[in-house]
């Protein structure tokens, strides 16, 4: 049993996925003795989860590996994660670090923990711990706490998608879904626990139910749907594809089902998506769209878009304005293209100068800025009374989303987290919208 003087800090770089797996590791730890602390301060081990989707991610997490290090040159350095997967010998490099561990066995970062504290001494070499990803299982883990409203939950890992500009297959390896009893098991408890919303992600969620003998993630969501008391449900984000007529048409009648969907769109233009070796085209995606607005008048869809990708012209970038417009999302996280080494996109031919890509990301940018504000002008004047379960309280304002994810503040005194209000919607300056709770 580990002493309960020792304080582990986590850093955790990338998405919902990285989040939950830091967090489940920190509740192991927690079972074993060990006091998780913010990262941020001096710890007596430090447990870095990469991530690698950019060279960015890459230098920001040695940066932080080194940052760790220096704060306390004593203290026992172990990173994971899609960087020590793919690249476990830029990590070793760097003096201090301990441990290497991948994504296949992530959980063994707990052991390795003790092993460490046991010896009382750092590694003059850092050990390393990668099991292949070929032909992995998923590693179930699971959580219990959660933030006063909402939890992350995975039930998917790896991606067989393999589009040109991204480098996860490589670092999470094939399909791998979270047995359904589990998934359950970890909802109701939550659930039981009070949690108001849970979010089921995983890296390629869309593709969840792939590798079962014929469960799918309707399935899934219609065993959620069905739990005691279960509040608000929403899912990672999806690929366009996945939303067919069967598969709408079942998810429309679920109570517990937000009414918002992050679609990963990724360009407009169908030369793009061709380029970049996406499942479907603007005419597929489109009737996708049109398909979840007519089983869910409220439905509000949100999506990613990369500019400047090798190949796009004028025409490319023009016809993904078109699209944006012709499909009124809520919100579109916009990026300038940016290579990733060992990722086809990387080397082709007709790559497109830096400025121009960040141009075209502005004029993107300022064309969401202008939907966002119709679509939420729209959705005041048609619906102005609304749930929102609010979620923080900051400078005299309750701040919470309703269930298609629009942001709310209603100024007050009260402390409402946790807690679902009728509101009425006022008005809005683009962002977020004002309401007032109704009595």
């Amino acid at each position: 049993m580990a002493q309960a003087t020792r304080t582990v800090g986590i850093f955790t770089l990338g998405g919902k996925v990285n989040q939950y797996e830091s967090e489940a590791i920190g509740e192991l730890l927690e079972a074993r003795g060990y006091r998780v602390c913010p990262a941020d301060g001096t710890c007596d081990v430090y447990i870095i989860n990469t991530c690698t989707v950019t060279a960015e991610s890459d230098r920001k997490a040695r940066q932080i590996i080194r940052r760790a290090i220096s704060k306390n040159p004593e203290s026992f350095v172990l990173v994971t994660g899609c960087l020590a997967q793919t690249a476990p010998e830029s990590i070793a490099r760097i003096e201090g670090v301990d441990f290497i561990g991948g994504n296949a066995d992530k959980c063994a970062i707990v052991d390795a923990v003790d092993a460490l504290v046991s010896s009382g001494k750092k590694n003059r070499e850092p050990t390393l711990r990668l099991a292949p990803l070929e032909g992995a299982p998923f590693e179930c883990m699971s959580i219990r706490k959660f933030d006063r409203t909402r939890a992350y939950i995975k039930i998917e890992d790896g991606c067989e998608s393999h589009c040109t500009y991204c480098i996860i297959p490589k670092a999470r390896g094939s399909i791998r879904s979270k047995a359904p009893d589990d998934v359950l098991r970890e909802v109701r408890e939550l659930t039981e626990n009070g949690c108001r919303e849970v979010v089921l992600t995983g890296i390629e969620t869309a593709s969840y139910g792939r590798d079962l003998d014929g469960y799918t993630l309707a399935d899934l969501l219609e065993a959620v749907d069905a739990i005691p008391g279960i509040g608000r449900v929403r899912l990672g984000s999806l690929d366009p594809s996945l939303m067919k007529q069967d598969f709408v048409d079942r998810i429309a009648s679920l109570r517990s089902l937000a009414p918002h969907f992050h679609l990963s769109m990724q360009s407009g233009s169908d030369n793009i998506l061709r380029l970049m070796k996406r499942k479907y085209n603007t005419e597929m995606a489109l009737a996708s769209i049109e398909r979840l607005r007519r089983a869910m008048p409220r439905v509000m869809l949100t999506t990613d878009m990369i500019v400047g990708f090798p190949g796009e012209t004028e025409e490319d970038f023009r016809r993904t304005l078109d699209f944006a417009e012709r499909a009124k999302f809520l919100m579109i996280h916009v990026f300038p293209f940016s290579g990733r080494r060992g990722t086809p996109a990387a080397t082709m031919s007709g790559q497109i100068p830096m400025d121009v890509r960040r141009a075209r990301a502005a004029i993107l940018s300022a064309l969401e800025a202008s939907i966002r504000q119709t679509v939420l002008e729209e959705e005041i004047k048609q619906a102005p009374v609304s749930e929102v379960l609010f979620e923080e309280h900051k400078n005299g304002y309750a701040l919470g989303h309703t269930a298609n994810f629009l942001s709310v503040r209603v100024k007050c005194d009260t402390d409402l987290r946790a807690t679902v209000k009728a509101v009425r919607l006022l008005g809005t300056d683009g962002h977020t919208v004002d309401a007032e709770v109704l009595k």
